[in-house]
């Protein structure tokens, strides 16, 4: 998959279910739902980038 930037990631199509592993994967339901909220609510290039290290760490 490669890198992948923080504003791409809620066009993404999610994985069925969560690993629910210690860092989630990009593809994650989880992930791409945050990531959405993230947007949504008109977060700046270094806020998605922060929010997608955070969404991704727990």
């Amino acid at each position: 998959m490669g890198k992948v930037k923080a504003k791409d990631v809620s066009g993404l199509k999610p994985k069925k279910k969560c690993c629910r592993k210690k860092t989630r994967c990009i593809t994650c339901p989880v992930v791409i739902m945050r990531m959405k909220k993230l947007e949504a609510s008109g977060a700046s290039k270094k806020e998605l980038k922060k929010g997608l290290e955070h969404a991704r760490e727990k």
